[in-house]
């Protein structure tokens, strides 16, 4: 992955913090910094939904640093932003369930941790923070496509903790000049997404179990539909957000998507052929929080910060199946 840069400034002379740099998304970020040569790539994670093993091939690298520790801890956050220029916060307690099942852990990561990480931003002076949002903000509003200016009201505290992240962020941006960039996930897959779990995601869980030959669940009919986003497109958006020269991308959220929706059962096909088994799925009951129908409209993020996702659904679901397999030969 990350055979064409995303940038074009050099960041042989730029440090950045990846919060949450052990996990999915955070370490596929630390994979592309350290390819392009930045002078530190230093990661915040406390291990508790990150591995280490995806930081694995970094150890030996002097331009690399791990830090175990926790957003919720103001402490932590300051240590970690010692002589950092940008920061991209990707640590979070995902999952609409386990906000469900834990609303007050969800909080304590997701809001709390999100402003220790501000505020100690502020105090040590980074230049940037972009930071994960997500598409669950846009709750009950049944409009399609997404755009980000017209949300519904939550239906998750999961939901409620990252629209609070917008808010704290806009707050940040007009009182205290913080640049500081929302960006709106859909359903980012790939690489180094773990089926393991309670909360694992669909896409690594429907291709564990079609590679084992079994069933996967299928949550309700199956008909609602999502915006699947390959984790490199992902990567692209912070890449762009943290050195983005617009002014206008300050204090703002975009929708970070692909622009397609597919089915649950679409995408249940597109995966069953590529590993080419054929095992009906187990339709079981729809879960609690989540939306029926999702789709972005990327255009303010293309026009703001220049993001141009290169990779459709059918293309990463080859390369995140080729990942998953060789992963299991190991």
């Amino acid at each position: 992955m990350f055979e064409t840069p995303f940038h074009q400034k050099d960041i042989s002379n730029t440090s950045f913090l990846i919060t949450g740099g052990a996990g999915f998304i955070g370490s596929n970020i630390v994979d592309y910094l350290l390819k392009y040569n930045a002078k530190k790539v230093r990661v915040l994670d406390n291990l508790s939904t990150g591995f280490e093993v995806n930081l694995e091939k970094h150890k030996e690298n002097d331009r690399f640093e791990f830090i175990k520790g926790d957003i919720s801890r103001y402490q932590d956050c300051l240590e970690a932003l010692q002589n950092i220029d940008f920061v991209s916060h990707q640590a979070a307690l995902g999952s609409v369930p386990r906000s469900l099942a834990n609303p007050i852990a969800n909080n304590e990561s997701n809001v709390t941790g999100f402003l220790n990480l501000i505020s100690a931003a502020r105090e040590r002076q980074v230049k940037r923070i972009v930071y994960a949002s997500s598409s669950s903000v846009y709750g009950d509003s049944a409009d399609l496509p997404k755009k980000e200016e017209s949300i519904g009201n939550p239906l998750s505290p999961y939901a409620v903790s990252k629209y609070t992240n917008e808010l704290y962020a806009r707050v940040a941006y007009l009182n205290y000049g913080q640049e500081i960039i929302g960006l709106r996930y859909f359903n980012v897959f790939g690489p180094h997404q773990s089926p393991k779990g309670a909360y694992a995601a669909v896409i690594p869980l429907f291709i564990e179990a079609l590679q084992k030959k079994q069933a996967p669940f299928i949550n309700g009919n199956g008909e609602q539909s999502r915006d699947f986003t390959f984790v490199e497109n992902a990567v692209q958006a912070n890449v762009k957000a943290l050195l983005t020269e617009n002014k206008e991308a300050f204090g703002e959220v975009f929708n970070i998507g692909y622009g397609k929706q597919y089915s649950l059962l679409e995408l249940y096909d597109l995966i069953k052929n590529q590993i080419g088994v054929e095992v009906a799925p187990v339709h079981r009951e729809e879960r609690k929080g989540d939306v029926k129908h999702s789709l972005a409209d990327i255009s303010k993020a293309k026009k703001t910060i220049e993001y141009n996702p290169q990779i459709n659904l059918v293309s990463g679901l080859k390369q995140t199946i080729e990942w998953f397999s060789k992963k299991v030969k190991v």
